[in-house]
């Protein structure tokens, strides 16, 4: 994979020209930075920014202030490659709290290891309507230990009103729920991402959280998709890097409550 090329196009096409992630969202440009603003129950944050050491620190009280006047809670998307080189510093200074770092790990669908198989007595079971909705919140609240409110909410209604945008599955181990995951999809890109890959404590190490990704990249080549992008915890990147995945850059989260 060109690393340099892939990361570029990324940035182009899913930072600088991100799309809203769900219908109650809009993304904005400006100047040189590129902010989705949403309810204050949805995702607010900055996803894509051109910034140097001379324009850095007034960027970054433009989006505190508005955000702050909005009384939102926001994050700033910040990646290992975005300049200046001293962003995290400044935005830490700033009052941002920085969450763990992850890495953006991105593979093209057709040189991934798609054989992997569920364990014995696992079966899927697609995500198409609020009862499983509800299973994919309590794995998701069951194997990270947060709430998962949003999580369903912005999933319900991205199925309910645009079910081209985004896939969710769950793993049963005969009615209970063990693992889930969804994947959004991004039209007019050649990127699908997977997020929310979970499985509760007993059933780790067992193959199922591989299994959901070859699900899932399998479903991204019907679609028509090259490339998968993960944000990945230091947990499952080495399960990814094993089924194909390139670690291309990291990327932190840097929350700023008003």
């Amino acid at each position: 994979m060109d690393h340099v090329g892939v990361l570029a196009l990324f940035d182009r096409n899913m930072r600088e020209g991100a799309q809203p992630d769900g219908p109650d969202a809009r993304v904005e440009r400006v100047g040189r930075v590129v902010r989705q603003v949403a309810s204050a129950r949805g995702w607010n944050g900055v996803v894509w920014s051109d910034l140097d050491e001379t324009t850095a620190d007034e960027a970054i009280a433009e989006q505190v202030a508005f955000f702050t006047e909005l009384g939102h809670e926001f994050e700033w998307k910040l990646y290992g490659h975005d300049l200046p080189v001293d962003l995290g510093q400044r935005l830490a200074a700033a009052g941002f709290t920085a969450e763990p770092e992850e890495t953006l790990m991105i593979a093209e669908v057709n040189d991934l290891d798609l054989d992997a198989e569920l364990p014995e007595g696992i079966r899927l079971l697609p995500v198409t309507d609020a009862a499983g909705v509800e299973l994919v919140g309590d794995v998701h609240e069951k194997a990270f230990g947060t709430d998962g409110t949003r999580m369903r909410r912005q999933l319900l209604a991205r199925l309910t009103s645009e079910p081209d945008t985004v896939t969710a599955v769950v793993a049963l181990a005969g009615d209970e729920p063990v693992s889930a995951a969804r994947m959004e999809l991004v039209p007019g890109t050649r990127f699908a991402g997977l997020w929310g890959g979970g499985t509760v404590e007993a059933w780790r190490g067992r193959g199922v959280y591989r299994a959901l990704v070859a699900h899932r990249a399998r479903s991204a080549v019907e679609r028509g998709y090259r490339y998968l992008q993960v944000d990945a915890s230091h947990q499952s990147r080495p399960i990814l890097e094993r089924l194909g995945f390139e670690p291309l850059t990291t990327t932190t989260p840097y929350v700023y409550t008003p």
